[in-house]
């Protein structure tokens, strides 16, 4: 080293030596870098005069260990001055599981009243110091689905329209340390928690209102987008278990959701001798509604036509639309629900019906 040091210039051994500030250049002042080093729990640490057991303590919102507010307050705001924010899989690895309660999102279209439902779920979990992920599994199923869910680790996994999950499906979830796995649709899945949403007893309710109304040759509404027949199916067994008896016939009456298929199925309407319809949903009902006012038949006189749903919009229509109001249980309920299970996963499984429709009469019936 010093054969090789005797030929260097002494100007390039003193900027050797004695290198510039970092992120300076010979022409300007300092700069800021460009690659700062991420900052750890022991930086935070020392800024706020704490252990590292206790930035963790404070970042966690672990109530277990007594930690004063002022305390508190000054971990989090040296993290919020160095940048500083947990590593949530290192996390989840040292405790076998995450914060995360994963929420496959629904392969079916779903209208405005599961979307607020939904958003209210995922706000009171986030209350809850949960971290709610939505998970893509659009073109995978069952045991496939179950697998790629697990690699997350979530604590919790809340399935709408469970599909085709079945128990092995569940297994591969807790293996994976899953504590809570919960469905959310029309049938039981062995091994989770279920929240039942019997679809049929919307069926019933409808059905039951315009058989009521003395109507007895009633079109049911069927949608021809994919995924929806497992809401489809059992509202047309509902309108025909409600017309068991009554001499009232069941006409099933397929629809996409466009202008041009409404406009073509009221086009042949008095054709089909209907007097009434159940039309699945309030959008389809107003669809159909608009449609059928287009063709020159009138509602409700040659006509009576029920949503369900209950949205306001359907309110703001001329004749307002009847429709069937769904009474969802509260975000803030179901969220308690997936804290307990997490908390005591060894309970026993959980079947919840959460389905209470009533018919609301308006001026389309």
């Amino acid at each position: 080293m010093r054969h090789v040091m005797a030929h260097i210039p002494k100007q390039t051994t003193k900027q050797i030596a004695d290198p510039p500030e970092h992120g300076a250049t010979p022409s300007g002042p300092a700069r800021p870098s460009a690659h700062r080093p991420v900052p750890t729990s022991a930086d935070v640490a020392r800024a706020a005069g704490v252990s590292r057991a206790t930035v963790s303590y404070v970042l966690n919102n672990t109530t277990a260990v007594r930690i004063s507010e002022p305390t508190r307050r000054r971990v989090r705001e040296a993290a919020e001055e160095l940048g500083y924010v947990p590593h949530a899989a290192a996390r989840s690895l040292r405790a076998g599981h995450s914060r995360m309660v994963l929420m496959p999102t629904a392969q079916i279209p779903v209208g405005p009243l599961y979307s607020h439902f939904f958003n209210e779920l995922q706000w009171a979990l986030r209350r809850l110091d949960y971290t709610v992920v939505q998970y893509g599994s659009v073109g995978m199923s069952g045991d496939e689905a179950a697998r790629a869910w697990a690699e997350l680790r979530p604590v919790a996994v809340l399935i709408p329209g469970a599909g085709s999950l079945g128990p092995r499906g569940v297994g591969v979830l807790k293996r994976a340390g899953a504590k809570a796995v919960l469905t959310l649709g029309p049938e039981r899945v062995e091994g989770a928690h279920t929240l039942l949403m019997d679809q049929r007893e919307v069926g019933q309710c409808a059905g039951r209102h315009l058989i009521e109304r003395g109507r007895r040759r009633i079109g049911v509404v069927v949608p021809v987008e994919a995924g929806l027949d497992i809401f489809a199916g059992p509202r047309l067994e509902g309108v025909r278990a409600a017309a068991e008896g009554t001499g009232a016939q069941v006409v099933p009456v397929p629809l996409e959701l466009t202008e041009e298929s409404a406009a073509e199925l009221a086009g042949r309407w008095r054709g089909l001798g209907l007097d009434a319809v159940f039309a699945y949903n309030d959008e389809y009902a107003m669809l159909l509604m608009r449609a059928l006012q287009d063709a020159g038949v009138s509602v409700p006189e040659e006509t009576a036509l029920i949503g369900a749903d209950d949205l306001l919009l359907g309110r703001l229509l001329r004749p307002r639309l009847s429709t069937v109001h769904l009474e969802l249980p509260s975000g803030q309920r179901l969220a308690e629900l997936v804290d307990r299970v997490v908390r005591d996963p060894g309970g026993p499984l959980e079947v919840h019906d959460l389905m209470v429709a009533t018919a609301v009469p308006r001026d389309s019936t």
